[in-house]
């Protein structure tokens, strides 16, 4: 038995709200370090605003700084997320003989499922769209449709074991 093995670490462009409110509790958290040695009265309001915002910065910076590892081994994708380069969680795990399709996303080849009703939609890509587009879409047994950016060498080591299930055009 021949196991392959492949690895890929994508990192995910961080939303535009994200960035505001990070931005934003930091100014907070600022303003309100200032206030404890500007208004004595207010100290301990200050301080306490302080460490709420810088919290909440902490917080915001950890589900805005995302980072996807994909780990392919003996047909099975395994999809981990580390927030922050600190912490890593298991999103989910896919069996490769149970995906109906996985192709380039703007490929001939999922014209048969754009119009398909999906009961859970799920994005592990990079998050947005560059030039060119090396996004795949994922159709999974059971009505899943995920949204990845693995390389080009996971692709081809997939397609060794489903070559009529995945596609690379």
């Amino acid at each position: 038995m021949s196991d392959a093995y492949v690895e890929c670490l994508v990192k995910a462009k961080p939303s535009i709200l994200g960035k505001i409110g990070r931005a934003v509790l930091m100014t907070l958290m600022v303003i309100c370090i200032l206030a404890i040695f500007v208004l004595p009265p207010l100290m301990l309001f200050a301080f306490i605003g302080a460490v709420v915002f810088g919290v909440g910065a902490y917080f915001v910076r950890m589900f805005t700084d995302l980072e996807y590892e994909y780990l392919y081994l003996d047909k099975e994708l395994v999809v981990d997320k580390i927030m922050a380069k600190t912490r890593r969680k298991r999103v989910a795990t896919y069996q490769v003989d149970r995906i109906e399709v996985l192709a380039p996303i703007k490929s001939y080849h999922l014209d048969n499922y754009r119009n398909r009703q999906m009961n859970k939609e799920k994005d592990y890509s990079i998050g947005e769209e560059l030039q060119p587009d090396r996004r795949y879409l994922l159709f999974y047994e059971g009505g899943e449709k995920i949204m990845l950016s693995p390389s080009e060498e996971m692709i081809k080591l997939m397609k060794n074991v489903a070559p009529r299930k995945i596609f690379s055009d």
